[in-house]
């Protein structure tokens, strides 16, 4: 199991796909998951990237198979960011292009706003700039479901939101069970964090082309909420998918994956 070291409270858990022509020399796609969840969401964007880039997803702290994080933990966005810069050091990898969904979506903003240099593209999936304005009282009610019924209870109660109204049953069920098994002190300190984000700051920063993706009927993450910060991002364009589901790169990830690789190779060219 590959895992790196990256402090004294953490060792984070990563895949590095590269299914590339062996005489090349490929960039670097990252993916950075949500809230809950962990690299192996990706599974539907896979056989797309890596066939044409070197992908790296890694497990957030606190999250998968990365150390569990206590319920007392200072969470911050630049904290994780800070634990995924440290992790591409260790990989050697110094230019990556960056995809993130839901709540890694927002960290991909921030992380692109605060390493300019790093970030060649930039694309996010069901995100927020504001956790306050996105969530409103939908944290404490979370958080007290969580204390409750636990983490798998508070997945399936909170994932028709999440995935929409077509999504198939045994789908949804399937999510449920992966985000069940996060553990309940990470969950417990993370959730609280969430209303504090704001990117208000961050999104003129961002140098790189931005491609943002969300869906039309989403009721965390609209395209018409979602064009009212993504205009703030100089070199940013928006692409609406039809539905209702929130996590559009789990729902349409093929779509999402190849609309990736055309922005990519239309903002590199």
């Amino acid at each position: 199991m590959p895992t790196a070291r990256i402090a004294t409270d953490l060792e984070m858990y990563y895949q590095v796909e590269n299914y590339t022509d062996p005489w090349t020399e490929p960039e670097t796609i990252v993916l950075l998951h949500g809230n809950s969840e962990n690299s192996d969401v990706w599974y539907g964007w896979i056989p797309h990237l890596a066939r044409h880039y070197r992908v790296v997803r890694p497990d957030m702290r606190g999250f998968g198979r990365s150390t569990p994080m206590p319920r007392d933990y200072a969470w911050s966005l630049d904290g994780i960011i800070d634990d995924y810069v440290a992790l591409l050091s260790s990989l050697g990898v110094k230019t990556f292009h960056l995809v993130g969904a839901k709540i890694g979506a927002t960290i991909s903003l921030r992380f692109a706003a605060r390493h300019p240099q790093m970030v060649k593209t930039l694309t996010v999936l069901g995100g927020l700039a504001s956790g306050q304005d996105a969530l409103g009282d939908r944290a404490q009610s979370w958080f007290e479901h969580l204390e409750q019924k636990g983490v798998e209870s508070w997945a399936r109660w909170t994932m028709p939101g999440r995935l929409g109204a077509k999504f198939p049953a045994a789908g949804s069920e399937w999510w449920a069970k992966l985000m069940g098994k996060t553990p309940l002190s990470s969950q417990l300190g993370f959730i609280p964090m969430v209303p504090t984000i704001d990117l208000t700051a961050d999104l003129s920063r961002i140098a790189c082309p931005a491609l943002v993706i969300a869906s039309e009927g989403s009721g965390l993450a609209s395209v018409a909420d979602t064009r009212s910060w993504q205009a703030r991002i100089p070199r940013s364009e928006l692409l609406p998918i039809a539905g209702d589901s929130y996590h559009v790169a789990a729902t349409e990830p093929d779509r999402c994956a190849l609309a990736t690789i055309e922005f990519i190779r239309r903002a590199s060219a």
